[in-house]
C-alpha cells in the first residue's frame, strides 16, 4: 500500500504535465495548418520517387 501513495501522486503529475504540454501546443499554434502539413507531407514523397 505504502506504493500507491507513491505511484498515484507520480502518476497523476505526469498527466497534468501532458494535459499541459497539449494545452501549450494548441495556444502556440502548433496544429493552425493541417492541410499545408498534408500537402508538404506529399510533396516530400513525390521528391523522393
Amino acid at each position: 500500500m505504502n506504493v500507491l501513495a507513491v505511484l498515484i501522486p507520480i502518476s497523476v503529475t505526469l498527466g497534468l504535465a501532458g494535459l499541459a504540454a497539449f494545452v501549450w501546443a494548441l495556444r502556440s499554434g502548433q496544429y493552425e495548418d493541417p492541410a499545408g502539413d498534408q500537402a508538404r507531407a506529399l510533396d516530400l514523397m513525390e521528391d523522393e520517387d
